[in-house]
């Protein structure tokens, strides 16, 4: 099968490889000797939560001293 990569930058995989893994969204990207390989990711709720945390710059230790804080209570 071929996929052809456009002027974005952008490939349209087969729907026969997207079937076989599951029909998944999101690709780890990586090169091996001079190859693409696409790895399936799934994100899940906690994966959302965290980054979410990084973009607002909420670490471990403000997480843990929240928690700290609520268990004062």
């Amino acid at each position: 099968m071929l996929a052809k990569r456009t002027s974005k930058n952008q490939l349209t995989l087969p729907k026969a490889v997207v079937a076989a893994v599951g029909g998944a969204e999101y690709f780890e990207v990586a090169t091996e000797n001079g190859r693409i390989v696409l790895t399936p990711v799934r994100l899940g709720r906690a994966d959302a939560v965290r980054e979410k945390l990084e973009q607002m710059g909420i670490g471990e230790h403000d997480v843990a001293e929240a928690v700290a804080w609520a268990r004062r209570r």
